[in-house]
């Protein structure tokens, strides 16, 4: 298991909202800045908003803790909109007189410790945390509610980050669907393709581990004990291994938004874990031609259930070999 694995298996084990210990998120960052897309954006209602990788990775862990935890993408432009301000949305481990981290958060005034406050997924859910108990937060200018939580020195300037807030909470949320898509490089280095105990490569598991460490508990499929056998194209990477199925069933409006919301992670996530292809709700994005960002599916010509078969019920991920 490579260290990345094991950062997210840590996390897993102790659950997003409890997170002591999960320092992982910090350790993925340190240990893999090579292996980050080069680029990525979210275009909603004609707004686009670039990000470098590490801006990207954050935002996508802000919006993913936003969506578990079931708060509103209102919740999640707060959120994004005081990271900008307080960090451009990296994970400082310097700042004003004791503040660190994401949202620039201070071990004297309660946040956490040193080691939390610069652990991503602790100061997001500190973070929303303390949002959810200001009244009205929902109905409040996005400064002023990021301001009743920071207690910031230059309240007035969340304002300058919202509309760009708004536009990557509602691609990364779901909300804005295939609006958000990350340039990577079109290859990977060889890797162990020697199956697990449950069917999937090293690289495969990683992706399983990650998304269920993040999301919570997911309906997931398209691999077996020993390996999968039947029931896919010829060619299928489910055969070798190398791909997971993430189920939003039934079919409806809130299923196709959280299962945008785990795409649009994923695809935030591709250069760390090694995605190849992501193909959800009759789009497809892969590696290999990132810069045309997603595309329309082309549904396989075989019998069955149109809407499997255009994955609209499904997230198919799949990882280079």
């Amino acid at each position: 298991m490579n260290p990345a694995s094991k950062a997210v298996g840590a996390l897993l084990a102790l659950g997003l909202v409890a997170a002591t210990a999960v320092g992982a998120w910090y350790v993925v960052r340190e240990i893999g800045p090579g292996f980050l897309p080069d680029r990525c954006e979210a275009t909603v209602g004609g707004r686009t908003v670039e990000l470098t990788p590490e801006q990207a990775e954050n935002a996508g862990l802000i919006a993913a803790i936003g969506v578990r935890r079931g708060l509103p993408a209102r919740a999640v432009s707060i959120a994004l909109a005081t990271a900008y301000q307080e960090s451009g949305i990296r994970n400082l481990t310097t700042g004003d007189r004791d503040s660190l981290g994401l949202f620039q958060q201070r071990p004297s005034q309660g946040w956490g410790t040193k080691r939390e406050v610069t652990d991503p997924v602790h100061a997001t859910n500190a973070f929303y945390d303390a949002l959810v108990e200001i009244e009205g937060y929902r109905d409040l200018p996005i400064t002023e509610a990021a301001q009743a939580v920071q207690r910031s020195a230059f309240p007035e300037a969340y304002a300058d980050h919202e509309d760009d807030a708004r536009a990557l909470a509602s691609a990364l949320t779901g909300n804005s669907r295939a609006a958000f898509h990350c340039e990577v490089p079109g290859t990977a280095e060889a890797a162990d393709a020697r199956l697990g105990g449950n069917g999937l490569t090293p690289r495969a598991e990683d992706v399983r581990t990650e998304a269920v460490a993040v999301f919570g508990p997911l309906s997931l499929g398209g691999f077996a004990p020993g390996g999968v056998r039947d029931g896919h194209i010829p060619g299928s990477t489910h055969y070798d291994g190398r791909a997971v199925d993430i189920f939003f069933r039934p079919i409806s409006d809130a299923s196709r938004t959280r299962g945008w919301a785990v795409a649009s992670y994923l695809v935030a996530q591709a250069e760390r874990l090694s995605i190849q292809t992501i193909i959800f709700d009759a789009k497809i994005w892969t590696a290999r031609r990132s810069d045309e960002g997603w595309r329309k599916y082309d549904t396989p010509d075989r019998p069955g259930d149109p809407d499997v078969l255009a994955h609209r019920d499904h997230v198919h991920v799949d990882v280079f070999s």
